[in-house]
């Protein structure tokens, strides 16, 4: 329990713990006998339950106690016999809730038996038990996700259930779990429009004053801090998913060779991408929610795919690719495409809002017979050097998009609302008020006030409005990471998502990191340099959708998600960062005109335990296509269980130029081998010609 020491264990504690130990083998063994027997007597349910009184944990048990249960109750058909073997299987839980409070396993199997609905439900019975375990222990999150059942499948209006709440947090304003179940309840009252919730302005207006309360009552206390950041998201984020950037932009005209256009290095492929960036999350986009018109033949079944590397169907960016190789130019040849989204409810956020603000834009790419006989020969034929100190041609201009012309949206984007600002604005003064040089969570607040009140500053206006926001929040980020440096990680992620919004807010700042690099047979290749900025992580990906050429070297990169939305992306510097393993450059494999990539120095294979290779899902459930890999590296004697995530991300890359050298992985048998095999196309790796 939280706040009792440890005490030195005596040799008789010893000796208990293994005589304990010793029957719950023996009671695991007979209950999974009998499990798989499919015994369900009285003697063998009475050891199952023996065994969950020792340990709720265990699992199987439960389950067993269901089947058992299923079993035995269609032999019964007496209501009272119903009733009373229900009963029993309430007891259980209860015996085994007073060994561990907090059991999983007890609490769903509970729900388990109430959702039969095989007996009317004694609601005086279970809601007496809550009250009983939320006085020991109020902040049981156990308890209270059970009472949210309860008070659905009883009915209860959730009115009621936001006054029990408040009668939780003024007995304790650190109950973490009833200000949680507090942010449920209103955004469910809120978004069903009931009586007295109507209006957000005054329901928010109240609740940030109750919060208020709390954090000057003991500002030490986390809870009230974790409630306010959940007020401070619903009163800066819009209320409906808004579509912020797309490529190509709106009246832009893309070809592979012409110096008068956009290069798009994809157009060699036969493919071109077109990329639609939200502020959060979406789902449901599909040829029926997005409308795609051009003079080419456009397939109706335009797939949509979401550029996340979760499976949670959720993303801010979608990508569909349109097919142009079999495109015949015989001169060249201009041809338009236009998008159009409409209200669609197919279109949907994670919190439930529906996608509302029409948008409609269009562009053009260009074809010539050139382009098509060229698809065989790659441009990028000689080494790229990535020389830092090259000098940056400052005379040329690079030719990307400005920030205008991404942000398709402005004239539909949520009207800015002078009460979240005047609200905010109110917040941020008061929290200056109670901001401590010691407070970590004042500061941390504080900054996170100004860069709400700068996001919302930005919308439809300059976003050069950002840029004091942004500085005095760099400023507390800084301060954060050396009053706190056990979450130095986190403040530095968050450091680097405001310094990427400092530097791209403005297109005239942000020409000093950009310039042009020239190609043999290609249109200049638009190339960014942000090097030597500390950065851990990327943001604003949606205002470098441009970019062809980016150097991110020797900066503290972790992970590089973001980076999946830039589908323009044929060249690639990481060098001199931290990344640790293969899985964290998933977000490349989704890039398909990718070409360079400079990996040199980092320290991918240092970690003799890297849990990062194990987020993406296990090497033996991918797809037909990552088998063959598998068995092919087999052939040639490579150690797949050793280097499977190189596996699977040299097998989903096409890359012409590739370095390796600086990382410990690098001294794996047969890693450039590996490598070779599944990229047939390189022609430099670590700087020499692969024959």
């Amino acid at each position: 329990m939280h706040g009792q020491p440890r005490r030195p264990d005596k040799p008789e504690d010893a000796a208990a713990a293994e005589a304990k130990a010793a029957k719950l083998r023996d009671l695991q063994a007979q209950v999974l006998h009998n499990h798989h027997s499919r015994t369900y007597t009285k003697e063998a349910l009475g050891l199952s339950f023996k065994l969950l009184e020792i340990n709720p944990e265990a699992y199987t048990a439960w389950n067993y106690r269901k089947l058992a249960f299923q079993h035995n109750i269609g032999e019964l058909s007496e209501p009272e016999a119903v009733k009373s073997a229900i009963d029993d299987e309430l007891r259980v839980v209860e015996v085994a809730l007073r060994q561990n409070p907090k059991s999983y396993g007890a609490w769903y199997h509970r729900k388990w038996l109430l959702n039969q609905k095989l007996a009317p439900v004694d609601f005086k019975r279970e809601f007496g038990l809550l009250d009983k375990l939320l006085k020991v222990d109020a902040r049981n999150f156990h308890g209270w996700n059970y009472r949210r059942f309860l008070a659905r499948f009883m009915g209860v209006p959730e009115e009621d259930e936001l006054k029990y709440t408040m009668d939780k947090i003024s007995d304790n304003f650190s109950n973490y779990s009833a200000w949680h179940n507090r942010s449920i309840l209103l955004s469910n009252l809120l978004i069903q429009q009931s009586k007295g919730f109507e209006s957000k302005q005054k329901i928010f207006s109240e609740e940030f004053e109750l919060v208020t309360q709390a954090l000057f009552t003991d500002p030490s206390d986390q809870s009230g801090w974790f409630y306010h950041l959940w007020l401070l998201a619903q009163t800066s984020s819009p209320e409906n998913p808004q579509l912020i950037a797309s490529w190509p932009s709106n009246g832009s005209n893309l070809s592979l060779s012409s110096l008068s256009s956009i290069c798009c290095y994809s157009l060699k492929e036969g493919i071109l991408p077109i990329v639609l960036y939200f502020n959060e999350p979406v789902k449901g986009l599909s040829s029926s929610s997005v409308s795609l018109n051009s003079d080419l033949v456009v397939s109706k079944n335009i797939q949509w795919r979401p550029l996340s590397v979760t499976d949670s169907g959720h993303s801010n960016c979608w990508v569909t690719y349109l097919e142009v190789s079999n495109l015949e130019c015989n001169s060249l040849q201009q041809f338009s495409v236009e998008v159009s989204i409409i209200y669609s409810d197919e279109i949907v956020s994670r919190s439930g809002s529906n996608y509302n603000c029409p948008v409609h834009f269009s562009f053009t790419f260009e074809l010539s017979n050139n382009d098509s006989t060229a698809k065989d020969i790659d441009p990028i034929h000689d080494l790229i050097s990535w020389d830092f100190s090259e000098p940056l041609l400052s005379h040329v201009n690079p030719s990307c998009i400005r920030f205008e012309q991404l942000k398709i949206t402005n004239s539909l984007v949520h009207k800015e609302s002078n009460w979240h600002l005047e609200r905010l604005s109110d917040e941020i003064d008061l929290f200056r008020e109670l901001h401590d040089d010691n407070s970590k969570f004042a500061k941390l607040t504080l900054a996170r006030l100004l860069l709400a009140c700068a996001a919302i500053k930005s919308r439809g206006s300059s976003l050069v409005e950002r840029k004091g926001y942004c500085e005095e929040a760099l400023g507390l980020f800084n301060d954060l990471i050396h009053l706190d440096p056990s979450h130095k990680r986190y403040y530095e992620d968050e450091r680097s998502l405001v310094l990427m919004d400092q530097l791209t807010c403005d297109m005239e700042d942000f020409k000093k990191y950009c310039s042009v690099k020239a190609l043999p047979k290609l249109a200049p290749l638009n190339h960014v340099q942000l090097c030597r900025l500390s950065l851990t992580r990327i943001g604003f990906a949606e205002r470098l959708l441009w970019v062809q050429m980016l150097d991110l070297s020797h900066n503290n990169l972790r992970s590089i998600e973001g980076l999946e939305a830039l589908q323009q992306l044929v060249c690639l510097n990481l060098g001199n960062n931290q990344i640790s393993s293969f899985t964290a450059l998933e977000p490349l494999t989704k890039i398909i005109s990718l070409k360079v990539l400079d990996l040199s120095s980092n320290e991918i294979g240092t970690h003799p335990i890297d849990t990062t290779r194990y987020i993406c899902p296990s090497p033996f459930s991918h797809r037909v296509e990552a088998c063959e890999a598998f068995e092919e590296c087999r052939k040639k004697n490579i150690n797949v269980e050793e280097l499977w995530d190189a596996i699977l991300f040299f097998k989903h890359v096409n890359l012409v130029q590739l370095c390796l050298e600086g990382n410990a992985v690098t001294n794996k048998e047969n890693l450039r081998t590996l490598v070779v095999t599944l990229n047939p196309s390189l022609k430099w790796l670590d700087g020499k010609f692969v024959h």
